[in-house]
């Protein structure tokens, strides 16, 4: 059995979906559903046996000391995160909280665990923390991709935390030999997305005929990795990652926001036209920037293909296509996670319209 926190989480939950399609090992879920948890996306293994799920916080050190003692699980893979940098710039104790004191509770419970396995288990036993390339700042126009020796230099409170989050797991390894893998990544996309983030935002805002508000000029650049990508890093990657190593995880496609704004109304163009016939692009906005937000991050995953042999299987092209498509499929899943908080949440962060 694995132990995954935060499995009802975006990216956390397809891992969990995408496992239990590639492995029948079972699967101990712990997550503290808050307002971006959905068991809903989980929906497909009600009754699966090979899925146990627990409702509660990372930070709980006597619950997830009694499921480790009572689960055994050889690896724990950590996706728990309060993970959105709007969020964390209007309230980042959650933040603080969850990223960096969860983390550390969630060492402390997993250390004492394997210190106290036999020695096969213990040898094999893995700690994989998910993290994220935001931890390592805002990149020039024209500079290198983040590497893994790329120095740390958060620039919100969310990447903060979870570079936080990051030097505790190496802690744990260097002073208490605990087996731990790093995977820090680049933007997800993909099904099961919360709506307040880049793209599941403007597909959502689009077909609702709502603005799509673009922060600034709109030309922050990104590295877009399809979640199931990001999975199948994440097993390689336990699968067999050195100890104590990091990972950099990309998909090497570096775009700006505007253009992945053009690029989604122009599927939904194709794939679900506007009744007047005008394009979706009518309805693109811009609002004020939000503060101190980062102008480029860029993966180099040139360590993970040349250690492990993984590389991504999804072009942006393919990847953006089956996720617009997922949310023309699936408007009842966006209908239940857009609760009367969440709308008043995107109103308030990105108020009235500002000139381009």
């Amino acid at each position: 059995m694995i132990l995954v926190t935060g499995g009802a989480g975006f990216i956390g939950a397809n891992f969990v979906l995408d496992w239990l399609a590639v492995h029948d090992e079972p699967v101990l879920n712990l997550d503290k559903l808050t307002y971006a948890g959905n068991l809903e996306t989980l929906a497909s293994l009600q009754g699966d046996a090979r899925h146990v799920f627990v409702q509660g916080d990372i930070g709980d050190g006597a619950l997830v000391a009694d499921l480790l003692a009572t689960h055994r699980p050889r690896a724990v893979i950590n996706f728990a995160a309060e993970s959105h940098v709007d969020r964390s710039i209007h309230g980042a104790e959650d933040f603080i909280q969850t990223n960096i004191v969860g983390t550390f509770r969630l060492l402390e419970a997993v250390r004492a665990h394997w210190g106290g396995l036999p020695e096969a288990d213990k040898a094999g036993f893995r700690f994989l923390h998910v993290s994220t390339d935001e931890v390592y700042g805002s990149l020039a126009p024209d500079a290198p991709a983040f590497t893994e020796t790329h120095g740390f230099e958060p620039n919100s409170p969310y990447s903060a935390s979870k570079a936080a989050s990051d030097h505790l797991v190496r802690a744990w390894h260097h002073t208490h030999g605990l087996p731990v893998l790093t995977t820090n990544c680049s933007n997800n996309y993909g099904p099961f997305h919360f709506p307040e983030k880049l793209i599941p935002l403007m597909i959502v805002n689009a077909l609702a005929g709502k603005a799509l508000p673009v922060y600034g000029d709109g030309m922050q650049v990104r590295d877009w990795l399809y979640v199931k990508d990001h999975c199948s890093a994440i097993r390689r990657v336990l699968e067999a990652g050195a100890v104590g190593e990091t990972y950099n995880v990309g998909g090497w496609n570096e775009k700006p926001n505007i253009e992945i704004v053009h690029t989604i109304c122009a599927l939904l163009d194709e794939l679900r036209p506007r009744a007047d016939g005008a394009s979706y692009t009518a309805q693109i906005t811009h609002v004020k920037d939000r503060p101190g937000h980062d102008r480029r991050y860029a993966i180099d995953a040139r360590k993970l293909e040349a250690a492990l042999g993984w590389k991504p299987a999804e072009t942006f092209e393919s990847g953006i296509r089956k996720t617009v498509q997922w949310y023309l499929d699936h408007p009842d899943w966006v209908a239940h996670v857009q609760s009367g908080a969440y709308r008043q949440w995107v109103q308030a962060q990105y108020g009235a319209p500002v000139a381009a």
